[in-house]
């Protein structure tokens, strides 16, 4: 089978790209050029650590979303803990707010504390105006437990699924979209982790994920254009 990429795929997949840097050993130089690498390619958004909301926000200016994460990356951060981080983040100037979900309580069977978790936390971040994504770290999980992960998460108010932090044991794998779509079938997914190539990003993007959550966002639109130009 033989896909062309046109200038409306590289287009639709730059608007779908969180540009990101999470690197534990980031200097506030590494983060601010990951800002303006987002201006300058014209990425949907910029995921940065939560101290650095404020400053991201002094750079984008608006023209691309801010992100940040919380209860990252091993989610088992208390419940209070992660609304009064994701509350900071929203005043400091975030849009969105990535929540690893607490792995260790859907996998020990307290599904109810769970799904009450994610429901406290978009019921807050709704009402600041803030979009919330869930992480279920999927290579932590059956591909039952992914079903059942995106169903929960769905269920209780969450905005999107994400499939990974990028610290697991594995990134986003094409079929992790397909089951967490059998999950809950309406809900906005974001694959992320491990995410490098534009090919990788291309697969995605055929898959009809919502967001692509990447730290290599230059090199993909880079190597989708050359192909165009070749």
């Amino acid at each position: 089978m033989e896909i062309e990429v046109t200038r409306e795929h590289i287009e639709n997949i730059r608007r779908l790209i969180d540009h990101t840097n999470l690197k534990p050993a980031s200097s506030i130089i590494s983060l601010e050029n990951t800002c303006r690498e987002t201006l300058k390619y014209g990425f949907y958004g910029c995921c940065i650590p939560p101290w650095f909301v404020s400053r991201a926000r002094e750079i984008l200016g608006g023209k691309a979303k801010v992100v940040t994460v919380i209860g990252f990356p091993l989610g088992y951060d208390s419940t209070e803990a992660k609304l009064v981080a994701a509350e900071k983040a929203l005043k400091e100037g975030a849009d969105e707010v990535d929540v690893v979900m607490n792995i260790s309580a859907f996998k020990s069977g307290k599904r109810d504390y769970v799904s009450e978790e994610i429901r406290l936390l978009a019921d807050r971040i709704h009402e600041e105006g803030g979009v919330l994504k869930v992480i279920i770290e999927t290579g932590l999980l059956s591909s039952d437990e992914i079903v059942a992960a995106a169903r929960l998460v769905a269920s209780a108010g969450a905005d999107f699924v994400k499939t990974s932090t990028g610290f697991g044991p594995r990134g986003a794998l094409p079929e992790d979209v397909v089951l967490i779509r059998k999950g809950a079938p309406g809900v906005r997914i974001k694959a992320a982790g491990g995410i490098r190539t534009g090919l990788q990003a291309l697969l995605f993007y055929m898959l009809g994920v919502d967001r692509i959550g990447t730290s290599s966002g230059p090199a993909i639109i880079d190597w989708l254009e050359r192909l165009t130009r070749d």
